[in-house]
């Protein structure tokens, strides 16, 4: 699983890639994270918004940090597809 969060590098960005990679952890799959901060990438997905989470090239959420059962719940949705 290829897993991309994009942002600027502000607070919540930080913390959605916290969150992320704790419910990577709890789950004990296998998964590449990067942090993508280059302003052209990240408008290349489309995104206007600040954190994003991006799954296999898929935007699944936008401007907001969910709490670690959220992002579970996307993950093993992702995992299921």
């Amino acid at each position: 699983m290829e897993i991309e969060i994009l942002g600027s590098g502000c607070s919540n960005c930080a913390k959605l890639e916290k969150v992320t990679k704790e419910g990577i952890a709890q789950l004990g799959i296998e998964a590449q994270v990067e942090k993508v901060e280059d302003m052209q990438k990240i408008m290349s997905y489309g995104v206007m918004s600040t954190p994003a989470l991006v799954i296999n090239g898929v935007v699944k959420l936008v401007g907001k940090v969910p709490n670690k059962a959220k992002i579970i719940e996307i993950l093993e949705k992702e995992l299921k597809a």
